[in-house]
């Protein structure tokens, strides 16, 4: 049980400076609601008369999805906000955008923004509980919440474990906050990929840098497989996609030749037979479809938690 009962920030906008007590916590509560969702009556009154707004200005289909069936399983009133069809393309700035839906009344925002920073801006001038669902290259804290619950589910607790995550980590959100998460559950970190894609400051965060991805994956305990993200790219950061799935893929071969094979995962969507084979994917070894369940009981925890800094409502 977490020493702490409730979060000691009114916002979620990364790990990096999240105390790990917090991060205990939210994985205790998303243990609660994974129960929750899988009885045959998934919705419980617990955020009954509060209103949250999901910002959207950066296209998504699995994060917005998780977030909004999330929101429905604990009774929110739910407002969906996308860009593409918002007075945004119009001149509206941000902030006039936020104050206009908290002219609503709205008690939590989600933000997912193209520029790294937004969800802290809004914080510091908006009245509502902030998460950040993913901002530029900097953090996606629920995405690495949902694996770092996935791993526990599957290999029990991170302390001293070896994770690796392969790939674009140059590019990724999702790659530094799962530094900074795991980091706090105690595992040991390592990267593996192009030394294009690694940051040159990488070390200065306490990860190993793994350069041959079939030492990585007999290492690790855990391989957390990143999507190359080409639209984040202004250049050629490797020769070609065959040259970068024979290098870094993870296929069934490289996995046959290890002696203990690691619990695989990714954080979607996945580009089959470049990071990953179809083989791999959709094998016994992976934990891809349960990190997809796991997301909407992990922000269920995320949304109650900051709720209740505000409101008396008890889970049912």
């Amino acid at each position: 049980m977490p020493r702490n009962t409730k979060l000691q920030s009114r916002h979620l906008l990364g790990l990096q400076h999240v105390p790990a007590d917090d991060l205990h916590l939210i994985l205790h509560w998303a243990g609660h609601f994974k129960e929750v969702i899988n009885r045959p009556i998934k919705r419980v009154p617990s955020l009954r008369d509060i209103t949250i707004a999901n910002l959207f200005f950066e296209n998504s289909t699995r994060t917005r999805l998780s977030f909004e069936l999330a929101e429905k399983r604990l009774s929110a009133d739910v407002v969906n906000f996308a860009a593409s069809n918002s007075s945004v393309k119009k001149g509206e700035t941000l902030t006039d955008t936020v104050n206009n839906i908290l002219a609503m009344k709205v008690d939590v925002v989600v933000i997912r923004h193209a520029d790294a920073g937004v969800p802290q801006f809004l914080a510091d001038r908006v009245p509502a509980h902030i998460v950040n669902a993913g901002d530029g290259t900097h953090e996606h804290p629920t995405q690495a919440l949902l694996d770092a619950f996935t791993m526990q589910e599957r290999i029990g607790s991170l302390e001293g474990k070896n994770i690796v995550i392969v790939g674009d980590i140059l590019h990724s959100r999702v790659a530094l906050s799962n530094i900074f998460g795991l980091q706090k559950l105690g595992a040991n970190v390592a990267v593996s990929g192009p030394s294009t894609l690694i940051p040159r400051a990488i070390h200065e965060l306490g990860v190993e840098v793994i350069p041959n991805v079939d030492d990585a994956l007999a290492w690790a305990d855990v391989a957390n497989v990143l999507r190359v993200q080409h639209e984040r790219m202004d250049r050629a950061f490797f020769p070609s996609i065959r040259e970068y799935h024979n290098r870094y893929g993870i296929t069934m071969d490289r996995l046959k030749r290890l002696e203990k094979v690691p619990l695989i995962m990714h954080p979607g969507p996945i580009n089959r037979g470049v990071e990953l084979t179809s083989e791999v994917a959709d094998s016994p070894h992976a934990a891809i479809l349960n990190q997809v369940e796991n997301g909407v009981a992990v922000r269920m925890a995320v949304l109650y938690l900051l709720a209740a800094q505000s409101t008396t409502t008890d889970v049912v």
